[in-house]
């Protein structure tokens, strides 16, 4: 039990920084931290050792970084991880990468070289030139603890960032001499954060334009997910066909106004040039959706209402209205005032019916059969969670197709575009729904960057099933080279034995070949195990 001292404020205990650390996030109700200990990171473990936190060992830092970052995705929480100074930064810095791309919460704690020793190139275990310097430039803010009583400012700054502005990667550093300080810790609840709210006028001018419009089309994004059922009931108010970018996929699953296609499709692009009002809600307006084939001619917007939480990117693509906030308390300020306003028709329903068909039809070839695919797996295991790599069947996917559950799609082939993201993401998203079963499909390639994960699964007993896309090769660039009229180089490093894989991480295997009722008759013979499990498809 930890002694009040004559300067220790009553209600409040002194304790070494680590496990100060270890006790805020408990505080914020982090359960999960992914990690692999080491001599520079012994303090936080003395806290984790003391808290209800659940540790996850990957086999790599940028595993632990994915993990995270799948962790977040599916639950809409901070994923947490624990790194070494040195190498265990320079090896999450590509997860971080990722995170920051897609706009992901998530903090990554690193140790640092003692105080007194860095920038002087001394030659230290895991000694970088300008540790922080590097990270700031891959995460929304890098903290550097200097003294103990910097930390709980630094961590009240963190996480007043993650729930009240633009979401992304952040980090903190603290030396080593600096970990084994004592803090005076608060105890009580976390301050409370009030999200901001956009201005009257611009709400009204909104709310007038919508209600005025004929033509109205709405763009859900990955900021879109937290009001789900908000974006749905203003989209039957305006009977507004609801175009869903690739982190919004799963939302109003066979709802008759959604168009789960992408805006890179000319039947979407065609659908926002004629709309008279265009409500984008939390998406970027990327070219990874809205320009996938770097055409240059991404979809018009020249009545565009922007909601997203980030004031910089409310400014970054002109509209003609920015709402600045949280779209869970903007939406349904708008439905307020929308909903004595509108008629109910079902013009809306016609269009998007009409741009679902057009869009899938304009799937290049193979890719229908490939959504299928996908399709199949969403039919046999339906409220699934499918987390996707860089390999082709994703790739049809997010030019066309509809998930059955919000949070439940999700991929690393748009954004900073990582191979090797599927499989350790998917473990993350596993811990954060353990309920729920969760699928990877990563490619042959891709698997060869993080297949080792797996075993994290099998440590953790997850029912993750691993699909393996195997096309022997990176086919997609391949077929790229072939287009460019360059003849395929280095595009079909030889794919391991799959089932000696499995055998090698104690886990079942599985075969099928590249059809629809072979892919379902083998998952459902799996669907029940509760356990990790590797079914590979062999595509020739």
């Amino acid at each position: 039990m930890q002694m009040q001292t004559a300067d220790t404020p009553q209600g409040c205990k002194r304790v070494s920084l680590g496990k100060a650390l270890v006790q805020y996030l408990e505080s914020r109700g982090i359960s999960v931290v992914f990690g692999i200990p080491g001599v520079h990171t012994l303090e936080l473990y003395r806290g984790l050792g003391e808290s209800h936190i659940r540790h996850v060992t990957p086999r790599h830092e940028q595993g632990a970084g994915f993990m995270a970052d799948g962790y977040s995705r599916a639950s809409g929480k901070p994923g947490v991880a624990f790194v070494i100074t040195g190498p265990g930064i320079t090896n999450i810095l590509t997860a971080m990468g990722q995170a920051l791309a897609d706009r992901i919460p998530m903090l990554v704690v690193s140790s640092v070289n003692t105080l007194r020793s860095l920038g002087k190139e001394l030659g230290h275990l895991h000694e970088l030139p300008d540790q922080q310097g590097i990270c700031s430039k891959m995460s929304l803010r890098s903290e550097h603890i200097t003294t103990a009583q910097d930390l709980i400012p630094a961590l009240h700054a963190i996480f007043r960032d993650l729930a009240g502005s633009r979401p992304g990667p952040m980090h903190i550093q603290v030396p080593l001499d600096v970990l084994e300080q004592e803090v005076v810790l608060p105890v009580g609840e976390p301050e409370i954060i009030v999200p901001s709210l956009p201005d009257h006028q611009a709400l009204s001018a909104a709310r007038a334009k919508l209600a005025q419009a004929k033509h109205p089309v709405i763009i859900a994004g990955g900021g879109s997910l937290a009001a789900a059922d908000q974006v749905e009931i203003l989209a039957e108010i305006l009977q507004a066909p609801v175009v869903q970018t690739i982190n919004a996929r799963g939302q109003m699953h066979q709802h008759p106004l959604r168009v789960p296609a992408s805006p890179s499709l000319r039947a979407v692009k065609q659908l926002l040039a004629v709309s008279d009002a265009v409500l984008a809600v939390g998406s970027q307006l990327g070219p990874t959706d809205f320009d996938i084939y770097s055409t240059g001619d991404s979809a018009s917007l020249e009545h565009l209402i922007r909601v997203d939480i980030d004031p910089q990117q409310v400014r970054r693509h002109p509209a003609e209205i920015g709402l600045q906030g949280r779209a869970q308390d903007i939406l349904p300020l708008l439905i307020e005032g929308l909903s004595p306003l509108s008629e109910i028709g079902t013009r809306g329903e016609h269009k998007a019916k009409a741009v679902c068909t057009a869009a899938r039809a304009e799937l290049p070839p193979g890719y229908a059969h490939m959504v299928d695919m996908v399709e199949t797996i969403r039919d046999t295991l339906p409220g699934s969670i499918i987390v996707g790599d860089s390999t082709q069947p994703v790739y049809a996917a997010n030019l066309y197709y509809g998930h059955d559950n919000p949070r439940g799609w999700f991929n690393a082939s748009k954004g900073f575009g990582t191979l090797g993201y599927a499989i350790p993401a998917a473990i993350g998203a596993c811990l954060a729904e353990p309920a729920r079963r969760v699928v990877c499909i990563t490619g042959d390639g891709g698997a060869q960057f993080t297949y080792p994960e797996m075993m994290t699964a099998k440590d953790e007993n997850l029912p993750v099933i691993f699909l393996i896309w195997n096309n022997f090769g990176f086919q997609e660039i391949a077929d790229a080279m072939t287009d460019a009229d360059i003849t395929p180089i280095g595009c079909h490093p030889r794919p391991p034995k799959f089932q000696d894989i499995a055998r090698a991480h104690d886990m079942p295997y599985a075969r099928c070949h590249n059809g629809v009722s072979d892919l379902e008759k083998t998952l459902r013979a799996h669907a029940d195990l509760q356990q990790p499990v590797l079914i590979e498809i062999q595509t020739r």
